[in-house]
């Protein structure tokens, strides 16, 4: 497998929000008298690239190769082509969009300023064997270029394309290339070469509207979800006719808007506000169908003008859902039809977010915040198959620390997120994406992957201590319920890095390198002392401030030395939830954690409480206000439809209500016990998980005197059936694990 180096560019000028530059059509040609044994392919397409071969488009997935910082990584994707050679000629034709190599639309994380910002470039190897003879061509100036239909792309602002500029059998041997023009060879950028190891972006549904409606000179066409993907045009229009699709979450006063998603009032490219547009100019004649290649958008409303009446049927628009090709590993339902749209709601924010890695918001940002998959990652792992995928996020991650050992607030970067945006609990990503690849499933490949750099984080985060050995640098407990209730950044962060060095010693454990995870023992003990030293009053158990926040991040991640302290600090606690009359009074930091505290203490009833009640704040009003995704806040205005940071609840279900625990003892992911909690809102509840092992399989069911449990347990996995507080299990505590039947009966 060959890394070209030889990248080529069809010009040098660039896009920008003001002026479009066609994305190119690049073709190399070969002539076989023989047909080879085996050829492949090798491509780096930066920013994104569609490969055919001989007229196929055989590209991997949308977005290819994948979205980076291109002086940190380089990514490849191989082709085995061998069985489409053909005896004559043979095309290798591509269409390279500008994706994050010239990101202009990101101008807010200031992409455009980039060092690596270009006009997008290629490389490719094409490797034939004939006869046993190798023969490698790399790309050169007998890549030949043409602009293509598509004059303008940015990923976030959206796709334009003319199909009156289109190039009959532009990919095909025998095309007319008397106007094309050869490639201009452009330096390779600085990052490590590497095959990319993602899963793809790929196509996973359609929809059709569920209504129409007009709206002025537009028709406003309503898909039912906010999801994530393109809208796919199928129109017979007039030569010329010229067509806009706008995307967005909201109808607002009964109108259209995309005032949540756009960051100023003014980007000219000929409209106000472009963001999320698709324009398609007709060639006339038969029906055309085009679907934008290097964009994607966040929406439910789809806002067609430049239509007739006539034409504004249910088959003009059809909405193309996609996301990483991520799969299925778990989920959960149960009696309580408002935890079941959660649970529905959090993995459709979570497959729409994760496009390449996870994203803060498809419609919007578009951007690798890190927070958002740390605190996303566990519940992403017992619901999908992210794995691959976090590896490769991971390379990009630990490429992406400077010199210091700080990382930025979003990956990749331009440079942005390293003077904001940060701090220990974004960066918990470096360490939390390893430790519950390995917890969950026994895969320390990421960890391998981060080995170096935690420790160098760590180092870092000494640098930047205070004087009591204590930390606050970056964002905390990012949007709170009650804004003026946040826990104090130098409780959060030290907590934070407190947890990260436990998790990083028990990575470093797993991997054998006894010297490092004794460092970050070291570390968690010193900066556990300093916590309890400066930010706890002993006598009542109030850590800090004593917010819910705090209080359950205190309980959770081990800062109390015993059960008596735990009862203490979980008192107060629960004075703080009734003082917001059981309403939640946590952010994203806080509220990952509060219901697992709340559920460990046998509140499993309060929690569910707080989570599905339907006054703010709360996740029930997010089913209240229509929502189809989770929200940014708990409570309106939501700013952003669409994040999937808040999605611990899909864990909390799978892991507490159904009670599918794995590796809670840290001796492996073939450990799983099944520990359910039997809250008085749910009659039954189901879940189940693919464990490294097999399928985990839990349906439980009320009964008049007791709760009846059926498992279905894989051959392999060790671990016991465990009962809560006030309940035996077949007439004991606990019972082995396995296939069958098991009753649950409260003690008198």
């Amino acid at each position: 497998m060959i890394f070209s180096s030889n990248f080529v560019s069809a010009t040098i000028e660039k896009s920008t929000t003001k002026k479009n530059v066609a994305a190119p059509y690049l073709r190399r040609d070969i002539v076989l008298d023989k047909i080879p044994e085996k050829t492949e392919i090798t491509v780096c397409g930066l920013g994104f690239y569609e490969l055919y071969v001989n007229g196929k488009r055989i590209t991997k997935g949308h977005l290819s190769p994948y979205i980076v910082n291109s002086d940190q990584v380089l990514p490849y994707d191989h082709y085995d082509v061998s069985d489409m050679m053909v005896y004559g000629e043979n095309t290798f034709a591509f269409v390279l969009g500008n994706g994050m190599q010239n990101g202009f639309g990101g101008f807010v994380w200031s992409f455009e300023k980039a060092r690596f910002n270009s006009a997008p470039k290629l490389a490719f190897a094409i490797e034939t064997v004939i006869e046993g003879k190798k023969e490698v061509i790399e790309a050169d100036e007998n890549t030949l270029c043409h602009p293509s239909p598509i004059y303008f792309d940015d990923l976030r602002m959206g796709e334009k394309y003319d199909a009156r500029r289109e190039i009959p059998n532009w990919n095909l041997p025998g095309c007319d290339l008397s106007d094309w023009t050869p490639a201009i060879a452009v330096q390779i950028d600085r990052g490590e070469q590497m095959l990319a190891c993602n899963k793809p972006i790929v196509a996973t549904g359609e929809m059709r509207a569920i209504s129409i409606t007009k709206e002025d000179d537009a028709y406003i066409y309503d898909f039912g979800y906010n999801c994530v993907g393109l809208t796919r045009l199928n129109i017979k229009g007039n030569y010329g006719q010229h067509i806009v699709i706008d995307h967005g979450e909201l109808i607002q006063d009964g109108k259209f808007t995309q005032s949540n998603i756009t960051f100023t009032s003014s980007i000219q490219i000929g409209q106000p506000k472009y963001v999320q547009r698709t324009e398609y100019i007709c060639h006339g004649g038969e029906s055309e169908t085009y679907i934008p290649s290097f964009t994607y958008y966040g929406f439910r409303y789809a806002k067609v003008t430049g239509i007739t009446e006539d034409q504004a049927t249910p088959e003009l628009l059809t909405y193309v859902v996609m996301n990483t090709e991520l799969g299925d590993r778990g989920d959960f339902k149960c009696s309580n039809e408002t935890l079941n749209k959660l649970q529905e709601m959090t993995r459709r924010s979570t497959l729409g977010n994760f496009q390449h890695f996870p994203n803060d918001c498809p419609h919007r940002e578009k951007n690798g915040w890190t927070a958002d998959a740390a605190l996303s990652a566990e519940q992403t792992i017992m619901n999908f198959e992210p794995e691959d995928n976090y590896l490769m996020w991971e390379r990009c991650i630990t490429r992406a620390m400077d010199n210091r050992g700080a990382l930025p607030g979003i990956v990749p970067t331009g440079g942005w997120g390293f003077a904001w945006g940060n701090g220990p609990a974004w960066d918990s990503v470096l360490i939390y994406l390893p430790y519950f690849t390995a917890l969950l499933r026994d895969d320390l490949r990421v960890a391998k992957e981060a080995s170096r750099e935690m420790l160098r984080y760590f180092a870092y985060l000494r640098t930047r201590f205070d004087e009591n050995g204590l930390l606050a640098i970056g964002l905390g407990d990012w949007c709170p319920a009650f804004p003026d209730y946040m826990p104090p950044l130098i409780f959060t962060d030290s907590t934070i890095s407190y947890d990260l060095a436990i998790k990083a010693a028990y990575l470093y454990d797993r991997l054998g390198m006894k010297l490092e995870g004794d460092y970050c023992r070291a570390f968690a003990k010193e900066m556990r002392a300093n916590i309890r030293e400066h930010l706890l009053d002993k006598d009542t158990m109030r850590f800090s401030t004593g917010t819910q926040s705090c209080q359950a991040m205190a309980i959770f991640y081990g800062l109390c030395d015993n059960d008596e302290e735990k009862q203490k600090a979980f008192s107060i606690l629960l004075d703080e939830i009734r003082a917001k009359d059981d309403h939640m009074g946590v952010g994203v930091l806080g509220g990952r954690v509060i219901f697992r505290v709340l559920c460990d203490f046998g509140y499993e009833d309060l929690a569910i409480k707080m989570i599905i009640r339907p006054d703010q704040p709360s996740y029930g009003c997010m089913i209240e206000d229509g929502l189809t995704t989770l929200g940014e806040t708990p409570r309106p205005p939501y700013s952003s439809l669409n994040h999937h940071f808040w999605g611990d609840i899909s864990a909390l279900m799978i892991e507490y209500f159904a009670g599918i625990r794995v590796n809670n003892d840290l001796l492996g992911a073939d450990h799983i016990d099944i520990a359910p909690v039997f809250a008085s809102q749910m009659n039954y509840a189901e879940g189940y998980h693919n464990s490294i092992c097999g399928k985990v399989e839990v349906k439980w069911q009320k009964e008049a005197d007791c709760v009846e449990l059926t498992l279905e347990y894989p051959e392999g996995a060790v671990g016991c059936v465990i009962a809560p507080a006030g309940y035996t299990v077949n007439g004991a505590e606990k019972a082995i694990a396995a296939s069958g039947s098991y009753t649950f009966k409260k003690i008198r």
